[in-house]
């Protein structure tokens, strides 16, 4: 048994910020935005996360989309099941608690990423293989692609809502907002009698969120040596998902419990604003150490590297492993929000977004990043950063990759 997530010590969540103001406000070719690019793309490199700083984030917005998902999370799962799509591998809509399986609990590579990790810094134990005892909601943002794509499941329509007063005015209220995003198309989405509230703050996370990580994506690239907008343009149709997920701390709130087991996300990019629990902990490449995520006040999120980019640039760049638990952080905060706000469900929700390439995209490594992939690989060697067996990225598309990472979780059979 690993150790509690006491016992292991507080470290300090040190990761460089980059500015993505900087980048939106000067010409790409200044030296400040040069630096700035490299300072991404490095940070990716050493890390596998960074803190994005955009001064388009509003905390206040943030505080009132955790509200309204937990408003929506707090109703009967009765409710919550009518907008579950298992036939869609529960790509739109809600995943109930217990149903995803984290991958890393029986996956050989990644058994070998914790066993190499010092026993101070491994993650809680996940070898039960039990299910995530988490929700989500799958609200997918994309622009849809002037082709028929092979993966209609990865790119279906959002849930559309079943009850009569919400379907007369869901296409009038989304025609509306089509004609605000610069003719890019906005799909129906079910949330139940929180729709008219909760439409607002998803809308507002649907325009800043994948414009935040497709500009970030161009600042990496350029950071790399890669044209500005080969990221982007990757990710110009890609699925992208809206995630908040959600634990119940009154069901879960023991210490200790595993709310997101140990493991990698399947995407390019992932981004998060701040939660109102902690108990999320990432490990940075360099170090291998579990660090407690405390995203800085502010307009600032915290980014993440993904199994796409990771396989893009052949391993240069590695997909950050985080988990999710209940740490005695967690437990004082919930005892601080009982006496606080007395009357709020006890859930903690995080706004996360998962930015993708597009499904149909050939995903392959680049040549001289991979060769560059390498290079790390044996400069970490001789300090003694062991990174196991050298990993393989084969061409496929990235459909593919995500069927395959789907099956791995249980979400798809």
């Amino acid at each position: 048994m690993a150790p509690s997530s006491e016992s292991q010590g507080e470290l300090s969540m040190d990761l460089p910020v980059i500015n993505l103001d900087l980048y939106l406000n000067q010409p790409i070719n200044s030296d400040a935005v040069q630096a700035e690019c490299k300072k991404a793309a490095d940070a990716l490199i050493t890390y596998g996360a960074l803190v994005l700083h955009d001064s388009r984030v509003s905390e206040q917005d943030n505080s009132a989309f955790l509200d309204l998902l937990e408003d929506y999370f707090a109703q009967d799962d009765e409710l919550l099941r009518k907008d579950e799509r298992p036939e869609l591998s529960y790509q739109v809509g809600v995943t109930l608690e217990n149903t995803e399986k984290p991958k890393c609990a029986v996956d050989e590579p990644c058994l070998d990423v914790i066993k190499r990790l010092d026993p101070s810094q491994r993650p809680l134990d996940i070898s039960a293989h039990s299910p995530d005892p988490k929700c989500r909601f799958f609200w997918r943002m994309v622009e849809p692609p002037p082709y028929e794509t092979k993966f209609p499941g990865l790119n279906a329509s959002n849930v559309v809502p079943e009850a009569p007063q919400i379907k007369s005015r869901w296409a009038p209220a989304m025609n509306q907002w089509g004609s605000s995003m610069n003719n890019a198309s906005v799909y129906s989405l079910s949330l139940s009698p929180l729709i008219p509230r909760l439409m607002v703050f998803f809308f507002w996370l649907m325009v800043s969120s994948p414009l935040s990580v497709s500009k970030l994506a161009e600042m990496v690239a350029v950071g790399l040596g890669l044209p500005a907008q080969y990221f982007s343009d990757a990710g110009r149709y890609g699925p992208h998902l809206l995630a908040p997920t959600a634990s119940d701390l009154e069901k879960y709130g023991d210490k200790d419990t595993i709310l997101a087991g140990f493991h990698t996300d399947l995407n390019f990019l992932t981004i998060h604003g701040r939660s109102r629990f902690p108990g999320l902990h990432i490990w940075a490449r360099n170090t291998g150490n579990r660090i407690p995520v405390k995203i800085p006040p502010g307009n600032n999120l915290l980014v993440q590297a993904g199994k796409q980019i990771e396989h893009i640039t052949g391993g240069l760049i590695k997909a950050g492993f985080h988990e999710v638990v209940v740490s005695e952080k967690t437990l004082e905060t919930i005892q601080q929000r009982k006496r606080e706000f007395p009357d709020r469900p006890l859930i903690r929700i995080s706004s996360t977004l998962f930015w993708h390439l597009n499904s149909d995209f050939n995903l392959e490594p680049i040549a001289n990043l991979a060769e560059k992939a390498r290079e790390v690989r044996a400069a970490q060697a001789q300090i003694g950063r062991d990174e196991g067996k050298e990993t393989e990225y084969p061409t496929m598309l990235v459909g593919h990759q995500v069927q395959d990472e789907l099956k791995h979780i249980a979400l798809m059979t």
